[in-house]
């Protein structure tokens, strides 16, 4: 799939902004890092620890400016936007450090933040000059918003077309939509309350797709992450079958006019202001709840993947046009909650998000960007340990379920620690993929951990795997 379409007005708005953001950096470069996600992989955790950490100097030791000593540190500076939200990162990290501890609030809607690195450049001639400093720019958001990128190539009867076929194969999570579908005639006279029911039943059917796993069934992304316009007419429209010449007046008009403006007045807008605007982007995907729910969810999810990676503006600019464009030059593929499974599995969840996004790390490729996957906890939820089951000794993990939880018959009440064999992945990844043999996971969600240490400024130390390699394939090259 192509890059979205773009006006010559969103190339405007896209070039002017660049240029404010270059201007505002003149003495200050300035690094854009999108951070996104696809149902609750974990981005509000990965940027919480990735500002905290740089904030208190946390144990980064595959950092390389960290662990050569040009890192000075960080701190956080207002944000030149006014208008975006801030990233409540003070209020995410005492969630997570809080009696009892708990995660935060997933991503409802886009928001920013501002961090200033101040860092020894390893280069003899930046060196002699003194101190030099990064404004790191994170942008935080939904991943569903990130899903409707593909719209803007498609026309309505188009997504129509796809969205109907997608439906009629998805068995019981649609049949209600589709009961609500055969209920209407699309060229009957226009009605707010035919448009109301129809759009309710399909938000219902895309809730259920998403908690069983489906990815690619979703868009529309702002009927299950509407921000600010929950409620707004922009978001009551549904797919209807493609009809030859629909007059004006017809629901079908209807629909076909407010798809449209969904597209002009919500999803392009997110394109040309935000996500046009990017330097690097991390990509987090719950690989292993994809591969816990079977190879349907896991073809799902990288058809999704692959289609809206295909939205990147990525690749190499030339010098004398980088004052006015853009483009991603590096996307890091995260397969979060790495500590859900045993560290002897951590290669395999890479070979198996690497064979997930392979297509698109080749578009990415050719395109001139770089891409790498990697298996992170941001913050690590469990311990290791071994138990003793049947006479033999299996690798464990150690850690306290959330509560509601349930795995062999067993409810836990999320204050009972467990030590629970978690299950091998296989060797192979298109194995994994094709679910020949099943993926037989032993899948928890773990609280936070409870007991964190403090380094000697009082600041809590948290706890990660791989999350400093992630920090240094960011930014590390900036602070060379």
């Amino acid at each position: 799939m192509p890059q979205p379409p773009t006006t010559i007005v969103d190339e405007l708005g896209i070039a002017l902004a660049n240029l404010a953001d270059n201007a505002t950096g003149a003495f200050v470069p300035t690094l854009r890092l999108g951070v996104t996600g696809l149902s609750r992989a974990g981005k509000t955790i990965f940027i919480t620890a990735l500002v905290h950490n740089l904030l208190t100097m946390g144990r980064l030791p595959g950092f390389a400016a960290f662990a050569e000593g040009r890192f000075i540190g960080a701190r956080l500076a207002e944000y030149p936007d006014a208008t975006i939200p801030r990233f409540a990162y003070e209020q995410h990290l005492a969630t997570l450090t809080g009696r009892p501890p708990e995660w935060p609030e997933g991503t409802r809607r886009i928001s920013q933040l501002r961090l200033v690195l101040k860092f020894q450049s390893g280069k003899w001639l930046s060196g002699w000059r003194g101190p030099a400093s990064l404004n790191l720019d994170i942008v935080d958001y939904p991943g569903e918003w990130l899903l409707d990128l593909p719209l803007l190539g498609l026309s309505y009867a188009e997504w129509s077309r796809e969205a109907l076929e997608r439906a009629e194969g998805h068995g019981a999570e649609a049949a209600g939509f589709l009961e609500a579908l055969g209920g209407v005639d699309p060229l009957a006279e226009a009605s707010d309350l035919a448009a109301e029911h129809l759009a309710l039943a399909f938000t219902d059917y895309l809730r259920q797709s998403r908690e069983l796993g489906a990815m690619s069934t979703l868009p529309p992304g702002r009927f299950l992450m509407p921000g600010d316009l929950e409620g707004s007419p922009a978001l009551t429209f549904a797919p209807l079958p493609p009809q030859q010449a629909a007059r004006n007046g017809t629901l079908y008009a209807m629909l076909e006019h407010r798809y449209e403006a969904y597209k002009d007045r919500v999803v392009r807008p997110f394109f040309r202001d935000h996500f046009a605007r990017l330097d690097r982007q991390v990509v987090l995907v719950d690989t292993l709840k994809a591969l816990n729910a079977g190879p349907a969810a896991v073809a799902d999810l990288e058809t999704a993947l692959t289609a809206v990676l295909a939205c990147f503006r990525q690749g190499d600019v030339n010098p004398l046009l980088r004052p006015f464009s853009k483009r991603i030059d590096r996307i890091l593929f995260v397969a979060t909650k790495a500590d859900h499974v045993h560290h002897t599995s951590h290669d395999r969840l890479e070979a198996i998000l690497n064979r997930l996004v392979a297509d698109a790390a080749r578009r990415a490729r050719f395109a001139g960007a770089e891409s790498r996957s990697l298996a992170v906890a941001a913050i690590r939820a469990t311990a290791e340990g071994t138990i003793n089951e049947g006479g033999e000794t299996l690798p464990a993990l150690i850690g306290t379920p959330v509560a509601g939880e349930e795995l062999d018959g067993i409810t836990y009440d999320g204050k009972t620690e467990i030590a629970l064999f978690p299950g091998d992945l296989p060797a192979d990844p298109d194995s994994a993929l094709k679910g020949e043999p099943p993926v037989m996971l032993n899948f928890l969600r773990f609280a936070p951990p409870s007991r964190l240490e403090r380094n000697a400024a009082g600041d809590v130390v948290l706890p990660h795997i791989r999350f400093d390699r992630a920090i240094d394939y960011l930014i590390g090259d900036w602070l060379a």
